[in-house]
């Protein structure tokens, strides 16, 4: 499980540190794609051909259903950490994302995602409210 708020630098080569508590689970080998709300999504190997998996059984009929599978796979790139647990991120998906020096790495559960600083702040603030306001309507049980 991926949890906390982080922020390392990108390099002049385009490599952020991921934190020590995530690199295990990492380990094996990753997946960075673009993510939803123009962040990084980050997932371990094995979940992201979980994740594909079901995605590969959906009607291809379906336009939505199409639309999601070339966007998340054509910005794929499945990547290694270097020994000093450094991620390096390919040059487009570091456009897509707005990626310059200052980044954010959240956990999110299931993955890990990477922001541009300031749009992290500008997301995080904006969605305060909304999350205060989330009730048992919306996630029963929970």
């Amino acid at each position: 499980m991926f949890l906390g708020t982080h922020t390392p630098r990108l390099d002049e080569k385009g490599r952020i540190f991921l934190p020590a508590k995530f690199r295990d689970e990492l380990a094996e080998g990753l997946v960075v794609t673009r993510g939803q709300d123009r962040c990084l999504a980050i997932w371990p190997l094995s979940d992201f051909v979980e994740q594909t998996q079901k995605l590969r059984n959906a009607p291809s009929s379906s336009k939505q259903v199409r639309d999601y599978q070339r966007m998340l796979a054509s910005g794929a790139s499945d990547e290694t950490l270097d020994k000093q647990g450094r991620l390096t991120i390919p040059a487009p998906l570091r456009a897509y994302a707005g990626l310059d020096k200052d980044v954010v790495v959240v956990g999110a559960i299931n993955r890990v995602e990477v922001w541009d600083a300031a749009a992290w702040q500008t997301y995080s603030e904006a969605q305060e409210t909304e999350f205060a306001d989330m009730n048992d309507d919306m996630f029963p049980g929970l």
